[in-house]
């Protein structure tokens, strides 16, 4: 599945943009534009993550979500503005290639989730200190249609359906990270045993070059892996904490959880 796939009539249009101003100055240049892009995946990455960790009710918590909004706010703009305007700059310069790639594909479903969630989620929930407001749960909806949208593309495209793991891995990190006392030791050692025993599945007990039999082994593990980090979230999701704030923390926290994802 790709842009090609959905707008064959633009090829002709999409191949001659790297003829186009500024893209031919740029393609000589692209390693130069692609730091710019990392920085500002970076900056907005690292915004995200401080925001949104604190709806969940930890990181910074002795500062009110609407405080952190408000020193945040134009890292934010950066972030976001850099990403866009870097990527629509080197993505003239390799413009056919992104045509016919699922990966970006994907990436600019994401892209569009996280600005809703962003702008539409993430911020009205901070300004009110944790409340959920009907226009934050509006977008939230639509948001999480399209990050849902996203992710099956990822997840049933070949080739690229092995990063999945990058993003398991990335809930991964933030549920350890925001779990407290034994349920974080027990939500540990039970990924750990997992990571072990997947290991031992793909290295030991199956060939490296066996896809016929490795393929179905690590979609079990993805399953197992989720089925794990999601139980352990909603342990988290339904504790009592007064330091997230509003009517309706749950919600503020499956929403943070989405934002960060969703970057």
């Amino acid at each position: 599945m790709t842009f090609a796939e959905f707008f064959p009539e633009l090829r002709p249009w999409v191949e001659n943009l790297v003829n186009v101003w500024p893209a031919y100055y740029i393609k000589p240049q692209f390693a130069s534009w692609q730091v710019l892009h990392i920085l500002s995946m970076v900056i907005l990455g690292g915004c995200t993550i401080l925001l949104n960790l604190r709806l969940i009710g930890f990181g910074l918590t002795t500062e009110q979500p609407s405080e952190i909004y408000r020193s945040l706010r134009l890292w934010l703009h950066v972030g976001v503005i850099g990403i866009v305007i870097s990527g629509i700059l080197i993505g003239m310069a390799n413009a056919e290639r992104l045509y016919d790639s699922t990966a970006f594909l994907v990436k600019m479903i994401a892209l569009v989730a996280g600005v809703i969630f962003t702008y539409g989620v993430s911020a009205p929930i901070a300004k009110a200190d944790g409340r959920v407001g009907a226009g934050a749960k509006l977008a939230g909806l639509v948001g999480a249609l399209v990050f849902g949208a996203g992710l099956y593309v990822f997840a049933t495209s070949d080739l690229i359906n092995p990063g999945m793991f990058h993003v398991i891995s990335a809930a991964a990190l933030v549920v350890l990270f925001v779990t407290r006392g034994a349920l974080r030791w027990i939500y540990l050692a039970v990924m750990l045993a997992l990571v072990a025993v997947q290991t031992y599945a793909t290295h030991v007990m199956i060939k490296s070059d066996d896809f016929e039999r490795l393929d179905p082994v690590n979609i079990g593990f993805a399953w197992a892996f989720s089925l794990v980090i999601l139980a352990a979230a909603a342990l988290q999701l339904i504790s009592k904490d007064d330091r997230v704030g509003g009517e309706n923390p749950t919600l503020a926290k499956v929403f943070a959880y989405m934002t960060i994802l969703v970057w």
